[in-house]
């Protein structure tokens, strides 16, 4: 499967959008903001809240977790209310638990509102693809970059406003986050017309059947294991690297430059020139080297290895999404959520156990184990490529709503 320049269609193509559609991507930058929001703050969190790394990284389990499991219920709920709605749900609830998040006086409390905050931000960009393809001027590859851009820009972003606010303390970052989300409600609400609803509505067992084509169950398999790499750069790595709040965030704000930049602008014409499945292969490989390079390195190998793991992780999040998107005949709301499903476990598994294989062993081991993770994840595309050829459809700019749940990429 080759992927499709999205630049062949013109930079001004995609510029020109509907106000719906900025709407909708800026409120999705803030969503993905929320990933990465905590990491540079996560030593600053353990030290105000009296707790270890590992009581610390459940804030990505118990966050990841309740998105995994939502990934069934956001196609039901939003073929049944709307786009619109389902999108206004989903901020609310981030309001409300990024605000109680902020006034936590145990741990417990803090990870227990983070993963209300996993289920307002599973509905709402579970959605928010469908409706920017659904809104997007330039065809299907126009919106597919500017989702892209959204979640690029957000991962950036997340870090250094956890970095700018968490300097202060560690809860100003939550509260910022509650009113940038207050800001997109009242812009999705503004700009944002319903669509109708599509005429057959998801079942909550849809997307698990799904999962019996060979060549989604291939990708979402792969994608688990990737994603375990994936998260233990995002979640473990701050610990190792021990910095304060500021430089954390500049160098995270950097790996997500890289990320965005590799996502957008150089996916897409490896794509085009090698092939899908050789960049996925090739990129999970590098990815797991880098991965030792970061385990075994000293503090400052550690920390350029951390910030080149966004390059790779911004490659594989572009082909995942397509593969997703396009490997079989299950309609894409299906499809896209039985992936979701699956490879949102490994999120969820990561942040937890890198810091318990840490304390059974040492501090090298967490990134031997999720470099194993990408190789297997390489392995699985390798041996199952024949399933994952299939050329994925030029999505077209159909109403959001047929569309309810998609591949989010990262």
């Amino acid at each position: 499967m080759r992927g499709e320049d999205p630049f062949d269609e013109g930079a001004t193509s995609i510029l020109r959008q509907p106000k719906a559609v900025w709407a909708t991507a800026g409120a999705s930058v803030v969503a993905f903001m929320g990933i990465g929001l905590v990491d540079p703050i996560l030593p600053s969190i353990a030290k105000g809240l009296d707790a270890t790394p590992s009581q610390v990284s459940l804030l990505f389990t118990s966050y990841f977790l309740i998105t995994a499991v939502a990934m069934l219920v956001t196609g039901f709920v939003s073929s049944r209310i709307g786009g619109r709605k389902t999108l206004l749900a989903g901020l609310a609830l981030v309001i409300v638990f990024a605000a109680l998040s902020g006034t936590s006086g145990s741990v417990g409390e803090l990870v227990g509102f983070r993963a209300g905050w996993g289920l307002g931000n599973a509905l709402f960009v579970s959605t928010s693809l469908a409706v920017i393809v659904g809104a997007a001027a330039g065809g299907s590859a126009a919106a597919i970059l500017l989702y892209e851009s959204a979640l690029g820009l957000g991962m950036a972003c997340g870090p250094l406003l956890g970095a700018l606010l968490g300097n202060a303390s560690w809860r100003y970052p939550f509260f910022g986050t509650a009113a940038l989300m207050a800001i997109g409600i009242l812009c999705i609400t503004a700009f944002l017309k319903e669509q109708p609803k599509p005429a057959r509505k998801t079942s909550l067992l849809d997307p698990v059947r799904a999962l019996g084509h060979g060549g989604l169950a291939s990708a979402a398999a792969s994608a688990f294991f990737y994603n375990y790499a994936f998260f233990t750069v995002l979640a473990f790595t701050p610990f190792v690297l021990n910095m304060t709040p500021y430089t954390s965030g500049a160098v995270f704000f950097a790996w997500g430059v890289l990320l965005a930049v590799f996502s957008v602008l150089v996916a897409p014409r490896l794509q085009a020139r090698f092939g899908s499945l050789k960049v996925l292969g090739g990129s999970l490989l590098l990815l797991a080297v880098d991965l030792l390079v970061i385990g075994y390195g000293n503090h400052t190998v550690a920390v350029v290895g951390t910030v080149v793991s966004g390059a790779f992780i911004g490659l594989n999040n572009t082909v995942f999404t397509e593969l997703a998107l396009g490997v079989s005949d299950a309609p894409r709301p299906v499809a896209s959520a039985g992936y979701n499903f699956v490879r949102w476990f490994a999120a969820a598994a990561a942040p937890y156990f890198a810091p318990k294989i840490e304390e059974w062993s040492n501090i090298h081991i967490p990134f031997v184990v999720a470099a194993v993770a990408a190789v297997i994840g390489a392995g699985i595309v390798r041996v199952r490529r024949a399933s994952l050829r299939r050329e994925a459809e030029q999505l077209q700019p159909v109403h959001a709503t047929q569309d309810g749940v998609t591949a989010f990429a990262n």
